[in-house]
């Protein structure tokens, strides 16, 4: 059944002067949460102390982050991009305990997961962030992994975002991580934070309208049946359930970040496919990538 709760239009959370907070004040959400904004030179954001870890994410525009806590002390510049479609950006990892003051100007992200363990605040280089191009064809898109386990020490924080071009399906074929077997599946809440733009290169007349898809239905007896049309700014979340598709309408370009975190000891990453769909990966091995990516980044592929 589709759920209000499980989507959060651009701007119908606003708090304390950012545009849209999730958080475990939404019935049923625990495990994760973020935070997304704009600032004009002059303004600024504040992040509070507490019990929480944080990624400090640049959509477009650059920023300054001043930083005080048990994880460290100090004021890191964040170079950012022009858009989210420009390639991978640096990031900042904020580390449980720790206030913030961000100022300068664009529109930044902040993911967030409760925890109450102290990891020490690191910042990540734009030239540093892993870049990987995952799927092929039609399923072809690009990955930015500056907050995955292999690539970040946090205790709670999956992180990762994507671009897709026009066209193309990502988060695909549909996949779970709603229940805790070891070595195979992960309990994680997942946050999808969307935007979409005229594709690069089209020549677009003022009244475009870029979207994307998103689905997520059921994987149990737990009733979820998700299919939104989404837009910039918009938030998808999957409490548990099959997700995937996200699809990027042909003429418009698809990004989202990734936010996941959940109740298990273990941070780790582990998906299991929706078997009437899983058997679509085999074809790729035929199939190369789509030749508009990479976008901003040389890839490992």
């Amino acid at each position: 059944m589709t759920n209000d709760t499980w989507f959060i239009p651009a701007g119908s959370r606003p708090e304390a002067g950012w545009t849209d907070v999730v958080d475990g004040r939404i019935a049923g959400w625990a495990h994760t949460g973020l935070r997304t904004g704009s600032l004009v030179d002059g303004g600024e954001l504040r992040l509070p102390a507490g019990a929480v870890e944080r990624i400090v994410v640049p959509l477009a525009g650059s920023f300054e982050v001043t930083y005080d806590g048990a994880a460290g002390t100090g004021t890191q510049g964040l170079e950012g991009r022009g858009s989210v479609f420009d390639g991978p950006t640096d990031v900042l990892y904020l580390g449980s305990g720790t206030e913030a003051r961000i100022t300068g100007a664009g529109r930044v992200a902040v993911a967030e997961a409760p925890t109450a363990v102290v990891e020490p605040t690191t910042y990540t280089a734009r030239q540093d962030v892993p870049v990987e191009l995952r799927g092929a064809g039609q399923a072809s898109r690009q990955v930015h992994n500056f907050g995955t386990p292999a690539a970040l020490d946090a205790h709670k924080l999956i992180v990762c975002e994507v671009i897709t071009p026009a066209g193309n399906w990502s988060s695909y074929p549909p996949h779970k991580h709603d229940t805790t077997v070891p070595g195979v599946e992960s309990d994680l809440e997942e946050i999808y934070y969307y935007e979409a733009a005229v594709a690069r290169g089209l020549d677009a007349p003022p009244e475009a309208d870029p979207f994307a898809l998103h689905r997520t239905y059921a994987s149990d007896d737990r009733p979820i049946d998700e299919f939104r049309q989404v837009r910039s700014g918009d938030i998808a979340l999957v409490p548990y359930g099959w997700h995937g598709p996200a699809v990027a309408a042909p003429g418009y370009d698809m990004y989202y970040l990734n936010v996941m975190a959940g109740p298990g000891p273990e941070r780790v990453w582990d998906i299991t496919d929706d078997p009437a769909h899983g058997w679509v990966r085999q074809a790729w091995g035929s199939e190369s990538i789509d030749p508009r990516l990479p976008y901003g980044k040389d890839p490992v592929r």
